[in-house]
């Protein structure tokens, strides 16, 4: 399929019933023969209580979602449900989340409608799990998403959230370093996290989940409000976007001259947090500069040895080269009295846009040891996560033992404890990309990068973004390599706690990261602008293991 040729499952008029929900998925195809659900009866055979505390993670596989994505029901974007849900089962997506912008239309009409078609899709596509979502406009700062398990309360927790909660609904919006407004709409966001929470302790809902969007494309989420918010409640707050969606708008020729990848185009403002380098309004091969950054915000909040989870979605509003564009309003019909958009209508001319289909180019890997909305979740919760751009790899596996060990050791989001100059082997099995992406390419890893950083508790400065004692330890050139292979990388424990995360690229586009080649020799750097075409230069990030040293 060319850029700009129209895909069959694009027509709304199409039910996805009538689809097949595996397409090219792999994970589909062993759930189609049965083995999909042995490798989960491996994983759940693993009794937690009888394995050595920290040193025999279950078994796990990995599904594939996008926790960010819109349709008729956002002001901005233009897709049905029948368009994205069969763009997700035909570029892999195990799993969805529908996060429509917070806005009066949506709270009085709009979430209660689409959760009737939520509903029908779930009916139609029983091998896609489908999640309700908000996108709520945090007061004081940006975007997040918000999103539940499937139950009675699913849309009613939604809409009260929404109603008293949204900073653009209330007014909320300053959060300017002078603002008068600030510190009581900082105050209003942790209330609203600790407010989803209590719906959680109380089973009101059984599951509810809060991730931070785009969090450096204005600028406004200061890292203390990341702080914040993750102290609230660290069981619902559990992460941000590593990369934002709109990966296609520095696609060459396409936008202008001053695209970036992901929309990051803009600069500092009266309401962005003054302690942000310029360099910070940018994205670095696609991701953002807070996690791109070793030694940066990320690692920041890492090196207070506390879980802070990264993913990367599409953002879905409008797909680039798409040639659908937006219906027409019956008289007398605008969103904030029907709280829908009309459905799209194709022309034979591509319309604007920035973003790429659910699934299509960027992928968040969720390790699970069942398939279910709540395993997806407590997954999400557990950082058993890892991300790819352009389907940079088919899979990927890590764990960290001690090296006189025999067991699984630990995955990505655990933690490992260990004695002062124990010896450890960090195994990384990669399975390389075995069919060419959606645009027609073969990816191909060129290297696997190890970057480690002391833990040093909580940071005595809540505003600090800089993680000095965390630089890339080890590189390991995997390029020509095909099918599955581990790497096995000796660390040794010191006399501090510390955490190893992982990160690769096809090796296209790098230089000496943002702090200096001393901390990062080849990591990713920003595009020319206008110049930027994602498919050249993918990356793949992973969340990181935990070492915890007695005595430390």
């Amino acid at each position: 399929m060319t850029d700009r040729q129209l895909p069959a499952w694009a027509d709304p008029s199409v039910s996805p019933a009538s689809l097949d929900p595996q397409g090219l998925s792999r994970r589909g195809l062993l759930r189609g023969a049965g083995l999909f659900g042995a490798a989960f009866a491996l994983g759940a055979a693993a009794s937690p209580a009888s394995a050595s505390p920290g040193r025999d993670d279950p078994r796990l596989a990995y599904v594939v979602g996008d926790h960010h994505v819109h349709s008729v029901y956002s002001h901005d974007a233009k897709y049905t449900f029948s368009q994205l849900a069969a763009a997700g089962a035909e570029y892999g997506l195990d799993w969805m989340v529908f996060t429509e912008h917070s806005n009066f239309g949506h709270a009085e009409f709009g979430a209660r409608l689409e959760h009737r078609e939520i509903l029908k899709a779930r009916a139609e596509n029983p091998r896609q799990l489908i999640f309700q979502g908000l996108e709520w406009y945090i007061p004081a700062a940006e975007h997040c998403t918000v999103f539940t398990a499937p139950g009675p309360h699913e849309v009613d927790l939604l809409t009260r959230f929404e109603s008293a909660y949204d900073g653009k609904l209330l007014g909320y919006t300053d959060g300017s370093a002078d603002g008068a407004d600030t510190a009581r709409n900082e105050a209003h966001a942790v209330k609203a996290i600790r407010w989803l929470a209590e719906q959680r302790r109380t089973g009101y809902v059984d599951d509810v989940l809060v991730l931070a969007n785009h969090p450096m494309r204005l600028g406004i989420d200061s890292p203390h409000e990341l702080r914040n918010w993750r102290d609230a409640a660290p069981e619902i707050m559990i992460g941000m976007e590593g990369a934002p969606g709109a990966q296609g708008a520095a696609l060459p020729g396409w936008r202008g001259s001053a695209s970036i990848r992901g929309e990051y185009e803009n600069q500092p403002s009266a309401q962005s947090w003054p302690g942000y380098p310029a360099d910070a309004y940018v994205t670095y091969g696609g991701f953002d500069w807070a996690t791109a950054t070793v030694g940066g915000l990320w690692d920041a909040m890492l090196a207070e040895g506390r879980l802070f989870s990264i993913t990367t979605n599409s953002d879905a509003h409008r797909i680039v080269f798409d040639t659908w564009k937006n219906g027409d309003w019956p008289a007398g019909q605008n969103f904030d009295n029907t709280g829908r958009l009309p459905d799209p209508v194709n022309t034979d001319t591509a319309q604007p846009g920035s973003d790429f289909w659910p699934g299509q180019f960027s992928r968040t890997h969720v390790g699970v040891t069942r398939y279910g909305y709540r395993a997806v979740m407590a997954g999400l919760r557990a950082g058993r996560v890892w991300l790819d751009h352009g389907h940079l790899l088919d899979g990927l596996e890590v764990r960290l033992r001690r090296a006189c060990d025999h067991g699984r050791g630990v995955t990505l989001g655990g933690r490992l404890r260990v004695r002062k100059g124990e010896k450890l082997t960090l195994d990384v099995t990669v399975t390389s990309a075995s069919r060419p992406n959606p645009q027609g390419i073969l990816p191909e890893l060129a290297h696997v990068d190890v970057i480690r950083g002391a833990v040093r508790g909580v940071a005595a400065d809540r505003d600090s973004w800089r993680a000095p004692d965390t630089r890339v330890v080890a590189t390991k050139d995997v390029g020509g390599r095909k099918g599955t292979y581990t790497l096995r990388i000796p660390l040794t424990a010191g006399d501090e706690s510390f955490y190893v995360r992982l990160r690769g690229s096809d090796g296209n586009r790098h230089g000496a990261g943002y702090l200096g080649a001393a901390v990062d020799p080849h990591g990713p750097v920003p595009h020319e602008p206008g110049n930027g075409d994602p498919w050249a230069d993918t990356w793949f990030y992973s969340n990181p293991v935990f070492v915890d040293v007695a005595g430390a």
